[in-house]
């Protein structure tokens, strides 16, 4: 498993080996030991989601979980491929309001980590896009929040592949600036 540091201190793009012959490939995508081996995190995973999106163009994000249920995200994709963007949200981060942005694919394997105190969010480059996301800490309705996607301050490059679908919540999220973050 080779990992690749960020310009922000914290994410990291992550990528899994994969033994390849006549059959095709075999991954590891994760494992508690190989993991624990990487320095990324000591929290363990507790919770997987999955996201499917049948159109390109679907924006999720930019969301997190207020403390003390900030969340920790590994993210890889299983079928497809997205524009996944992280931005700290850490206050006493050197880089507090900066973004890192990658393209992830299934046909490359590469997972993106992202430890808590960061908005999360991706945006499907290709139709039937199936995500996979572990979680460091159990979702908690009463500490979901979101940043706007399109923020004028975070000044994310999000290549839209047409139009772009987002959910009425997505759409509602605030400016960083005018959010209350405890993280």
């Amino acid at each position: 498993m080779n990992v690749e540091r960020t310009i922000i201190n914290g994410p990291a793009l992550v990528r899994p080996g994969r033994a390849v012959d006549s059959r095709g490939w075999l991954s590891e995508a994760f494992s508690v030991r190989t993991w624990a081996g990487l320095g990324l995190s000591d929290a363990p995973f507790v919770q997987d989601n999955e996201s499917f999106s049948p159109l390109s163009g679907t924006l999720r994000g930019l969301h997190f979980q207020h403390a003390p249920h900030a969340q920790g995200k590994l993210v890889r994709v299983v079928r497809g491929a997205v524009f996944n963007v992280v931005v700290d949200l850490r206050r006493a981060s050197a880089t507090f309001g900066a973004h890192v942005a990658v393209m992830l694919s299934a046909d490359d394997g590469a997972q993106f980590w992202s430890p808590p105190g960061f908005a999360h969010g991706v945006l499907t480059q290709a139709p039937d896009t199936h995500v996979q996301v572990k979680l460091t800490a159990h979702f908690a309705p009463e500490a979901a929040a979101g940043v706007a996607w399109d923020d004028p301050d975070l000044a994310i490059g999000w290549p839209a592949p047409g139009p772009l679908h987002l959910s009425d919540r997505d759409r509602a999220w605030p400016r960083l600036k005018s959010l209350p973050i405890v993280l």
